[in-house]
């Protein structure tokens, strides 16, 4: 007699972040049956808490071959599943002459997928405070509203036939099935796709890999100058945090400059940019640190530096907050996990930062590994 607690699919997919809801897509594309395991109601961690910015250029290596193939998935899903995407470009905002000779490098390697802009066409996009000399245009990149993404694909998928299981946490998972809370799932191929949460299941192979959870500071805030600003926005610092840029000669001479002159902005791993939301407000950030466990308190700080270096940016006094949050997502020295701890168990999980830029890309290497191409 069959177990009135348990079911079965082709693939048991655990965790509807982004990364989870790209493996149920891609998995549904081939024809499979799928079950979406969650702990929470909806998604609630970095999947919604970014810029919803899916800035492909600026990566390297495989973020950057998996952000070119996410970039027509989410183009083509924000059609099916009637959210918000557009491929808005990136403006780089270089504030000094470094900084702009990193750009130049950079717009050198990347041929048609980045141009330099004068300053004037820097001042066409958004308003900004003295000192922009220029800047870099990287047309290709897109924006979503992260509020909305992923509920919307949720929805999409569930209409597809993906069962999900909200409020619902996996316990043990072994080859061919994984017990939860509300019974047992039988499947052939397991995707934990937990993100920083992986420690909770396998902590060993967490610990061998190097994750951990990585803390952000954003905020949103009242744009001051009211106009529409269509491509998100990056400056300097953004320059020191993405892999794209380290091939830029110039790049150690920039970091220097900076680390001298704002140490601490540094130190806090500052990404000064900012992106806006369908409301007209900006969501602005951010910054970073690292720990297995996550202190609980939080750093004033750390708020009002992001709001002094922004409001500097844009050229006002201050910035009126409507919102503040922290992010959390996984991270570790290499840019992604993809591991087999079990015979039909797969571990996927973005570990840069970079989840909603290159989620579509490295769900597809990944379910076409685990079920065949």
């Amino acid at each position: 007699m069959a177990n009135p607690d348990s079911e079965s699919a082709d693939v048991l997919v655990i965790g509807a972040g982004i990364v989870g809801l790209a493996c149920a897509h891609e998995a549904v594309e081939r024809g499979l049956s799928v079950i979406v395991v969650e702990r929470d109601e909806r998604a609630v961690g970095a999947s919604v808490r970014n810029f919803g910015h899916a800035c492909a250029t600026a990566q390297s290596g495989k973020a950057l071959d998996y952000g070119r193939v996410a970039r027509q998935t989410w183009l083509r899903l924000s059609e099916a599943a009637g959210f918000w995407a557009r491929r808005t470009g990136t403006l780089m905002v270089a504030r000094s002459g470094d900084e702009l000779a990193v750009l130049e490098e950079f717009a050198g390697l990347r041929g048609d997928e980045a141009r330099m802009v004068t300053a004037a066409e820097v001042a066409g996009h958004a308003s900004f405070g003295p000192g922009v000399v220029g800047g870099a245009w990287l047309p290709q990149d897109l924006r979503v509203d992260p509020r909305e993404a992923a509920a919307k694909i949720a929805g999409h998928l569930a209409a597809r036939g993906v069962r999900f299981r909200w409020n619902t946490t996996a316990h043990d998972i072994e080859t061919g099935r994984a017990a939860t809370s509300r019974g047992l799932i039988h499947a052939d191929h397991v995707i934990l796709a937990t993100g920083h949460d992986v420690d909770r299941h396998f902590p060993g192979l967490a610990a061998e890999h190097g994750v951990q959870r990585c803390a952000l500071r954003m905020l949103r805030v009242d744009n001051p100058s009211g106009r529409a600003i269509e491509p998100a926005v990056q400056t300097g610092y953004s320059m020191l945090r993405y892999g794209g840029f380290a091939d830029c000669p110039s790049l150690p001479a920039l970091r220097d400059r900076l680390t001298a002159e704002t140490p601490d902005l540094v130190g806090i791993g500052l990404n000064l940019m900012f992106t806006q939301r369908p409301d007209g407000t900006l969501t602005i950030g951010d910054t970073h640190s690292y720990a297995t466990t996550l202190a609980p308190f939080q750093d004033e700080e750390l708020d009002a530096a992001v709001l002094r270096e922004t409001a500097k940016l844009l050229g006002v006094e201050r910035l009126t907050v409507r919102e503040r949050w922290r992010g959390v997502y996984a991270s570790a020295p290499q840019p992604f996990l993809d591991a087999t701890p079990a015979e039909g168990v797969r571990v996927a999980a973005v570990t840069a930062g970079v989840g909603m830029t290159t989620a579509f890309g490295f769900a597809r290497e990944i379910v076409q590994d685990v079920v065949g191409r």
